[in-house]
Formats: C-alpha cells, structure tokens, sequence
C-alpha cells in the first residue's frame, strides 16, 4: 500500500510536469517573433582609464562581456553580423548593452558607428558613454554656457531626484570626488547644462547653478549615458556610481551580483602581545632585535576593554569576530596570581561576538625555526631534510582550542581556522612549501577554511580538503598600544635615513613611499594613518571584495588604536549608501564559500560554457553542472520552480540578486521578470 502511495505521488507530479511543458509551447507561440538578448556586454576599449574602470566592474562582479580593443589590427569589424544573427529561426541580439570610449570612438561617418546605431535602436539596446566632453551631440550645453571644465578635486557632486528614482537609489545622495593630495590634480572633467532629451543622474554647483556630470540622454529612439569626467576604477567617485552605471545600461537584467563587504577579524584574544621599543626601534620579545633581552613588554586588553568592545559593536551596529589563543591566556592567568578579569568579562560577554579557532598558544606551525639567523631558517635533521612540525602537535593545537571554547559555553564553527601568523602556510622567502603536516591536521579536527594572508596570497587555494580565505592585514600594527607608539613605528617604516628611519622605503621605492617628513607623534597617528588605512578599508568594501580584513587585540586595549578606523570607515560609507545597501559583515566560512563560487563562475566564463539570454520577460541561464551562477534582476522577479514559482533572491540595493541554480528536474535557471 506504501509503495502504491508513492508511485501515485510520482505519477502526479509527472502529470504535472507535463502540463507545464504542454502550456510552454502556447506561450512561445505568442512571443515568436520577440528577439533573445543574450545576456552579455559588449565593450569598446580605447585603452583609457574609464573604459578600464568599467571593465573591471563587469569582471569583478562576474557580468559577462566581449572586449573589441580598438588598437588591434586584427580585431573584429563591428557590423550587423558582428552584433546580431538567427538562432532556431528566432532574432538574436548578442549583446544587451554596449560600452564605448565615448558617443563616438569610430569617427564621423563610420560604417562601424552606424550598425551601433540601428542594432541599438532595433533592440532597446543602451549604450555608455564612458567619458566625453559636454556639447549638444550628448544633450549638453557647451561649458561656456553655464558650465565647467577643469579639474574637479573635492567637488560636491550629488545624485539627482530623477538619479534617485533611476540608476543611482542606492545612494545616500552626495558623491564628494577624492582630493588626497593637494599637490596633485587626480580628476579632471566637464559639467554643462541639459538640453531637451537629457535627464541629469549627477550635478554639482557651478556660478550660483548645477550642472551635469553624468545623465541620461534620449533621442532618436536610443539611450546613452553620458559620462562627463574622468575616472579610474580606484577612485571613490567611480566606486560609488559603478553598480548604477551597469544597472542602468543592462536595464536592472544582468549575471552577476555586488555587495558591500566588511568584516573585521581580531587576532590573539586572551593571549598578550609583544611591545613596540621606540628608543631600540624593534620588538623585544619577538626575534630580530638586538639589544632587546630584559626589555620585553607586553599589551593586552583588560577588562574595561572588553566592556568598551560590547558597547561599541552595539552602538555601531557591527560584529567583531574574536580569533583566540585560550592557551595563551591561560598561560598568563597562571603568571599574573591565577585570575583573569579581562577572560571572564569576554566569556560573559560571549554571544555579543562571532568566535574563531587561532590554535591554542599560537605556535609556529610550519618548520621548527632557527632564530639565531636574521632572517630565521628552517631546520633540518642529519639526513638534510626540513624539521616540520608534526601532524599530531598541529591537531592538538586546533583541538585543545576548541574544547576549551566548548568548555566555556562559547561558540565557534569547527570549519573555519587560522593559525598564528598564518603559519604551516608557505612564507617566503624562508619557507616555499606548506607543512606537509597541515593539510592532514586540518582533516582531522574538520576544517574547511584555513585563514590566509592576503598580501601574499590573494588567491584562494586547496590546502588538502579545505580551502584558504585570504584576509586583508589592516595598517594597524599588531605591537603598538597607544596613538604614540603607532607613529613612531610608521615613522620608523616610512621615513628616510636621513629623517631618522630605517630607510625601507628608499630601499624599496617600487613597493613603498617616503614620508615628506616625520609624523607628529602626538598627532600623527590621527591626523595622518587613520584617515588613510580608513580610505584603503573603504576601498575593499566599495570593490565588491568579501576578504575580511584582521588586526590585532592590543588594538583594542589602552589607546584602542582601532576604533577611530572603524568608526570613519562606517561612517562614511553609511552617509554615502542609502539603508537598501547595507554592510555585509558575514563569517569566514560564508566569504570562503564566495570566493569558491566565484572562482568556478569565471572560469565557466572563461571557457565559454555560460549560456543565458531575456525573451521578452523570460530570463534563462545555462553553466555547467555544479556552476552557481550570480544573476541580478528587478524586484518582482519570480523563479520558475517545478511546479509554480518563488520570489528571486534577496533585495539588495534597489534590485534583487543571488547565485541560483536549476530547481529539481530543471536543466536551467528560469526568471519571470515583472510585466
């Protein structure tokens, strides 16, 4: 009786999958005569920043494209074969949306121009001007009519009420362009006055007025979006308009997705950390300084810290993770009469933070170490091979760690790792290949995202069954407690001889930049390194990138060096993002699974094998089995399942977005988008 249950269950849903496919061919018969749109970009590239600057969104955010450099001589001609063909006897346009240098990088009268033209004006095709001069042919005044031309450092530019409506939503409004340095101009453009067909997106104040900087322009049936300065794909300015300049020129349909990434990860809590010597300018206790020995001084948080951590996540809204080394503090409550009040506030405190295994007393992980030698060296035995560090010495590390979290109601997520200083991973120059011991370590105690250094591997890679997450190392450094220990460090790093450095930074011009002169060092800390780590912080979160970023806990005690960085990289991008874009600040583990995801989605581009197309208000993508693709689409877009259909993604920035895959029995991802 169960199994003729079954079978009938079987039956029906077999049934109604045959109404399904029996409705579809009445539906195609309807829309025969509608056109594909193949679900990829088309870009002209003149080799200038702008074009690059765009490019690079399209890459990074996993939009698909076609580069036609205009440079090379053996390149495609762009006519209506190039962009448009028959495919099972339907009109297929191959591009659904087009990138040039400007409204016309071929020339006055070319062929090339004019097949643009009539193929964007056949399909609804919009087209982006990257960056050109106001004048009527894009719908503006001359600049001598109520306009500007000039250089455009720290202009006040703002989005447009009908910018808000459009492309633009998800911003907060205003859209300052960099001025870093005064004593070099970074960005240079044209502002002029809309003429009839020309909707303003962006506009900044000129003689008393506003004039635009980047519009819509309508006429003759087509759409530009013209672009009026100058841009590179670093510059806050661009990095603020890039979604809304894709959004808009793939009409909100597009592969691909972008979120705003932030998560900051706090290395060797519980443990202390080694003090900076501002007069020996090293470390005692770490190796490599001379003179050090009896000098040794250490930082760690206390328990007033700890209070002020819980407080400050709760008014900012965001979620440190804590890296511990319960060993290690163990190891100091033992030295310091048996009790530990910073410990004990933390555990108390336990579920106001995200937790991550660091090992247990933060050892050394790759080979044993000689540190007799500047730089150190890796060991070796009597039969010439490297001393590793054993398998069974790594898992008690990991293991001791997690059963101590366990033991203290605290927490974590098995899978995710990282080790102190990284090590058991590669460190050159010293030490070319990972602990052959690590990767089976790992396995054993189920780890599956190993924490990696971002500086020198950005690239996520195999560590036997687990994967590394690369993290950004924030200029904050690890052996400073107060604002004045941090100066004069940087001092020490980035100034010359002769200014009473170490000189790195002339020995290494290509890699790194002399201060003018020596940093206050009352003030500098402040003045100078917050407000430029918070700008390099603000930048991987405006570029789509999920690395988190780690420091140390001693920049959470005395001066708590951290918090003014946090605070301005908060701050500014909530004043410059509408709330429909928050801040994602998601575990190692979801990032990991990101990066993944990515990695197989390029790479499926790459190889050709994405096949994805609009029919009418029917999306369908294709990639290859076990390929999640990123798809983003308007709100009210439904996703075809077996039998009915769902709400696509989740909202994000005024659209909705998510990587998706075929539904049980489906060969494709099937969007229905709003009428």
């Amino acid at each position: 009786m169960v199994k003729k249950n079954r079978m009938n269950r079987v039956a029906a849903v077999c049934v109604a999958a045959a109404l399904v496919s029996v409705a579809v061919p009445a539906v195609t018969a309807r829309a025969a005569t509608a056109p594909r749109i193949d679900l990829r970009v088309l870009v002209v590239d003149d080799g200038g920043s702008s074009v690059e600057a765009i490019t690079a969104e399209l890459s990074d955010t996993g939009v698909p494209f076609t580069r036609v450099r205009l440079g090379d001589g053996s390149r495609p001609v762009i006519d209506a074969a190039y962009l448009a063909d028959t495919v099972d006897g339907r009109p297929r346009a191959k591009f659904q949306g087009v990138v040039l240098p400007n409204e016309n990088p071929f020339g006055e009268g070319s062929a090339e121009m004019a097949a643009l033209t009539a193929y964007e004006t056949a399909h609804g095709i919009r087209q982006v001007d990257a960056y050109t001069w106001a004048h009527p042919g894009v719908g503006l005044e001359y600049t001598d009519n109520g306009g500007y031309s000039g250089t455009l450092d720290g202009t006040p530019a703002a989005v447009t009420a009908a910018g808000k409506a459009g492309p633009f939503g998800y911003l907060g409004g205003q859209v300052a362009f960099e001025d870093n340095s005064p004593l070099v101009p970074e960005s240079y453009g044209f502002m002029g006055k809309p003429r009839t067909g020309y909707t303003s997106y962006l506009d900044a104040p000129v003689d008393g007025g506003r004039a635009s900087l980047v519009g819509e322009y309508a006429h003759d049936g087509r759409s530009e979006l013209v672009v009026t300065f100058g841009y590179n794909q670093h510059q806050q300015q661009f990095r603020l308009l890039a979604r809304g300049i894709v959004d808009w020129l793939t009409q909100g349909i597009h592969l691909g997705q972008e979120r705003a990434y932030f998560a900051v990860h706090v290395d060797d809590v519980f443990a202390p950390d080694a003090r900076w010597d501002k007069t020996l300018n090293c470390t005692p206790g770490d190796y490599a300084c001379a003179g050090g020995e009896g000098r040794e001084s250490t930082i760690r948080m206390s328990a007033a810290d700890a209070q002020y951590a819980a407080q400050w996540q709760g008014a900012k809204g965001f979620k440190l993770d804590m890296l511990f080394n319960a060993g290690a503090g163990e190891e100091w409550k033992a030295e310091n009469g048996g009790t530990d009040a910073l410990t004990a506030q933390l555990v108390a405190d336990r579920a106001k933070y995200r937790w991550m295994n660091h090992t247990y007393t933060h050892p050394f992980l790759g080979c044993v170490q000689d540190t007799t030698t500047v730089p150190w060296s890796c060991t070796k035995n009597a039969l010439g091979t490297v001393n590793w560090m054993s398998r069974a010495d790594i898992s008690a590390q990991i293991r001791d760690n997690n059963n101590w979290a366990a033991a203290h109601g605290i927490t974590t997520d098995r899978s995710e790792l990282v080790t102190g200083e990284h090590s058991g991973l590669k460190t050159l120059p010293q030490q070319p290949e990972d602990n052959p011991n690590l990767a089976g370590a790992l396995a054993d105690n189920g780890v599956r995202w190993a924490g990696s250094d971002n500086s020198r591997e950005p690239s996520q890679r195999a560590l036997g069954a687990a994967l590394t997450v690369p993290r950004h190392p924030m200029n904050v450094y690890y052996n400073t407690g107060t604002n004045a220990e941090m100066a004069d460090e940087y001092n020490w790093i980035y100034t010359s001889r002769a200014d009473g450095g170490s000189g790195a930074c002339e020995d290494n011009p290509a890699t790194s930049t002399c201060l003018p002169a020596p940093l206050d060092t009352a003030t500098g800390y402040l003045e100078h390194i917050v407000p430029q780590e918070a700008r390099t912080a603000l930048r991987h979160v405006l570029a789509n990138d999920p690395r988190p970023h780690y420091v140390h806990q001693s920049n959470l005690a005395e001066d708590r060096t951290l918090y003014p960085v946090l605070d301005r990289v908060l701050d500014t991008y909530r004043s410059l993002y509408a709330p429909s874009a928050p801040i994602v600040n998601q575990s190692m583990k979801d990032t990991g699974v990101e990066l993944g995801r990515r990695a197989a989605w390029d790479k499926a581009l790459a190889d050709n094998k994405v096949t994805a197309y609009r029919i009418g208000t029917t999306v369908t993508v294709k990639a290859p089995a076990g390929v999640v693709a990123p798809v983003t689409a308007p709100t009210g877009t439904k996703k075809q399942l077996l039998l009915g259909t769902a709400d696509f993604g989740t909202a994000y920035a005024g659209t909705r977005s998510a990587w998706t895959s075929p539904e049980l029995l489906q060969s494709a991802v099937t969007l229905k988008l709003p009428s």
